[in-house]
């Protein structure tokens, strides 16, 4: 006799739709018994739960889960992606307008680096997003010290290796050369940390400036430092193939490039960014 599958869904994802904490962060949180089913705390994410089930997050009943929403942010400079910074740094949740609901960053920019930062309230949204499976294309504007060669470049597109790291071929376009300076369009899918960064190091390019532009279909557009701006729920229907509340299976973007809606752009306002100078 076949054994039935347990109904519902795994108790890590369902905190993840309700927003508490992507799903690997909610197996921790589990781990560390923060978790309660009905009365009991529980040590380990493999257990399914159902609507029917009384669920509690340090001590906190879960709340029900709101509609899927995501946001686009612009990250200023000098801000850390992170809830709180053991150096005391300013964080990008310390900083956001007022009226957004509890929110998790898709991926991170590092302190330095600034642009779009997706956010959103939904922990399968942002696994969506993350997956490297999923290839979602993410552009940068880099500026950087001197003119660097074609040859230089070219490593980049054919894909290198750094300390045993091996990263996908970048799409790399010289932009202009602005005095000292040189602007370049860099395009990824990966997302590793500091991948940009690192790999116009490796190959003796000084960076000293990075504005990521866009995230698959989402784009920096007009937003200010600062700035939020919340993609309509279409789009995310469209882009993400919502069902309801809840996100499909992940599915790989076109290879051609990065994924578009139909007849407009992603956001309400979403022009060409302007050449940062």
């Amino acid at each position: 006799m076949e054994k039935q599958t347990p109904k519902g869904d795994r108790i890590a994802k369902v905190l993840a739709r309700a927003g508490v904490a992507s799903r690997r962060e909610a197996e921790r949180m589990i781990e560390a018994g923060r978790v309660t089913v009905n009365g009991k705390v529980i040590g380990s994410p493999a257990l399914n739960v159902t609507d029917r089930d009384k669920i509690t997050v340090d001590g906190a009943h879960l709340a029900e889960p709101e509609p899927p929403r995501l946001w686009l942010y612009h990250k200023p400079t000098g801000l850390v992606t992170t809830e709180r910074d053991e150096k005391g740094r300013p964080t990008v949740f310390q900083n956001l307008p007022e009226g957004l609901p509890r929110v998790m960053s898709v991926g991170r920019l590092d302190l330095n680096s600034e642009g779009l930062l997706l956010l959103t309230n939904d922990g399968e949204i942002k696994r969506e997003l993350e997956l490297p499976a999923t290839g979602w294309l993410r552009k940068y504007r880099v500026r950087v010290k001197g003119t660097p060669s074609e040859d230089k470049l070219d490593i980049l597109r054919k894909g290198i290796e750094i300390d045993g790291e091996k990263f996908q071929p970048m799409i790399v376009t010289f932009d202009r050369q602005q005095g000292a300076n040189a602007w370049l369009t860099v395009a990824i899918r990966e997302g590793r940390n500091r991948e940009v960064r690192r790999a116009l190091e490796a190959v003796g390019v000084t960076v000293n400036r990075l504005i990521r532009v866009s995230y698959g279909p989402f784009r920096l557009g007009e937003l200010k430092p600062g700035e939020t701006e919340e993609v309509r729920a279409r789009v995310l229907r469209d882009q993400l193939g919502l069902d309801g509340a809840k996100p499909k299976v992940s599915r790989a973007p076109r290879k051609s490039g990065d994924r578009t809606p139909r007849g407009k752009d992603a956001s309400k306002s979403a022009p060409r960014p302007k050449k940062h100078e």
